[in-house]
């Protein structure tokens, strides 16, 4: 295994001009640009050579898999595309850094964990929250206990979306403001609340066509965990930018705003035994510490997480959601069996060491 992981970027929207190879430049410890694959090879090839990468057309992935500098693949398409391009890469024996959300539905993740198992790569899904300094310090109050026994889990995440042939407002697309702002914190609610979730209740609304898109232009909803500990989240494609999260325990709580912003300062509120303490954290490249951090878990062959059993979870959660806003009626979602192997302790603080190591 070389000392560099060679990634073949799956996408050329937006989120790999402005975000991914911006990331790969500060990366390079153990991380670099072999490929970059798109619709347009043109583009792709514009996009390519600031790396010294091979650009390719989709039509071509299966033949970028083939090149023995390529050993992973860094998937940012759109969601209803995500399963079909992780089992290709997998097949062919390459690891997959998957943006979130995993897929469109738990069967696909289902497929997507099996592929890769059955080829033995490695495959984590692109949360990138684990590694803000912000939620950070928010997970160490959690988990030291200084909020005491937590309770309720509550997020709000809004933005505007101009224009109406955007991915993100297109149902064969996966889109919807559950997959895009909700996924979020649902994934930041079972990770701080420490369950999977038990019963879910939501409302969806697409009272406006604005944006001429097929998708729930908002939802609410509410997810029951064990030990009646609730949460809920409002996401939105039509009303003013914003994200903040607040946990609520016996003893404290605390406030990230932005919560799920990578590019801008965060601030932490935290209020316990009648004291309040506010800090705050400025902008991190999230995105070039998970692929470090990925790299790294190939490179010492460790078990990367968020998993792709984190990433059926959650969506599981989410088609519970739009099921319950469907109905009108609550949806119970049974236990899932997790079949893959405990992050240990050493490992998160590796996972750490590295988020660290690349802030900037």
């Amino acid at each position: 295994m070389p000392k560099q992981i060679g990634y073949a970027i799956v996408g050329a929207g937006d989120l790999t001009r402005h975000a991914v190879l911006p990331a790969f430049a500060a990366a390079t410890e153990n991380s670099r640009v072999s490929a970059i694959v798109g619709g347009d090879r043109a583009e792709a090839q514009t996009l390519a050579q600031g790396f010294r990468a091979a650009a390719y057309h989709f039509d071509k992935f299966r033949q970028c898999l083939n090149r023995d500098d390529v050993h992973a693949v860094y998937i940012a398409l759109p969601n209803s595309l995500h399963s079909d391009y992780t089992v290709d890469a997998a097949r062919a024996g390459r690891h997959v850094l998957c943006d979130r959300p995993m897929a469109v539905t738990a069967d696909e993740c289902r497929r997507m964990i099996r592929t890769c198992q059955t080829n033995r790569v490695k495959f984590m899904v692109s949360y990138r929250l684990q590694f803000q300094p912000a939620f950070v310090k928010a997970l160490d109050l959690v988990r030291t206990g200084q909020l005491g026994t937590l309770k309720t889990f509550s997020s709000d995440v809004t933005m505007r979306i101009p224009n109406a042939e955007d991915p993100r407002l297109q149902r064969r697309l996966g889109g919807g403001s559950v997959y895009d702002l909700g996924i979020n914190a649902i994934a930041t609610a079972r990770l701080l609340l420490g369950f999977d979730p038990a019963q879910v209740m939501a409302m969806t609304s697409r009272s406006s066509r604005r944006y001429g898109g097929d998708v729930d232009e908002a939802t609410v909803a509410l997810i029951r965990f064990p030990d009646e500990r609730l949460a809920h989240f409002h996401s939105s494609f039509g009303e003013e930018p914003g994200s903040l999260l607040t946990v609520f325990g016996e003893e404290g709580w605390l406030r990230i705003t932005p919560a799920y912003r990578h590019d801008v300062e965060t601030l932490v509120l935290a209020r316990r035994q009648g004291r309040s303490e506010e800090m705050t954290f400025p902008p991190t490249d999230q995105f070039a510490a998970e692929i470090a951090y990925f790299s790294e878990c190939i490179l010492s062959d460790r078990q990367p997480e968020p998993s792709g059993i984190d990433g059926l979870q959650d969506i599981r959660i989410v088609e519970a959601i739009y099921r319950s806003a469907r109905d009108g009626r609550p949806v119970t979602l049974p236990r899932l069996a997790r079949v893959d192997t405990p992050v240990t302790a050493d490992a998160e603080a590796r996972k750490l060491d590295v988020m660290k190591r690349h802030a900037s």
